[in-house]
């Protein structure tokens, strides 16, 4: 990742957005480089973001997993993506780590990230997921709003458009909620999104 003098790490991925996507996905940060097992978002091999969209879409966790070389499948998850109408960034742009480690709470942001941007860029996108406690604090401390709590969403407006802000799980191992379970807070989102039709 680039940084500079005074630790601040600047996103070293450029926002995935599909011009047809009607959900901008929101996480915090991306992991320190040496947990990447690929060049694109949740790339940590032990996140479980990808399992969970092969679960909800292919009712099969392993589905968008490369086992035998320890990663994801990037080409379909972008190919999934698309063809679905998610966009995907995160919350901050650039931060400090008290830690070098991938821990939303020692992280320090230092430039959240300019939603109204994303947003000129998704003509059809109503809806926003939060995928952590972190993103959805760095939202809603933005825009001057409450946290909705897990599962829910508040209604407001970004520059005249009207946006759903909702929080749903992190997909780290480290959030104590199982992956099935995980999901199910996923499908309802996706589903209120129009995303998911089941």
């Amino acid at each position: 990742m680039n940084k500079t003098d005074d630790n601040i790490e600047r996103h070293p991925l450029q926002p995935f957005m599909p011009p047809n996507a009607r959900l901008l996905m929101l996480g915090s940060f991306p992991p320190p480089r040496y947990r990447w097992s690929m060049d694109f978002f949740y790339p940590n091999r032990n996140n479980q973001m990808w399992e969970m969209m092969g679960l909800i879409f292919y009712h099969d966790a392993q589905r968008l997993i490369d086992s035998s070389h320890r990663t994801f499948r990037e080409d379909d998850i972008r190919q999934m993506l698309i063809e679905r109408g998610i966009a995907i960034f995160d919350s901050a742009t650039a931060v400090r780590r008290q830690k070098h480690n991938a821990s939303d709470m020692l992280l320090d942001v230092v430039e959240p990230t300019d939603i109204p941007e994303l947003l000129s860029h998704l003509p059809l996108c109503h809806d926003i997921a939060c995928t952590g406690q972190k993103s959805a604090t760095i939202i809603c401390d933005t825009y001057h709003q409450h946290i909705p709590p897990l599962g829910e969403h508040i209604t407001f407006t970004i520059e005249g458009r009207t946006i759903r802000l909702h929080r749903v799980p992190s997909t780290s191992r480290a959030y104590p909620m199982p992956l099935e379970e995980k999901a199910t807070y996923y499908r309802q989102m996706l589903s209120l999104s129009g995303i998911l039709s089941e």
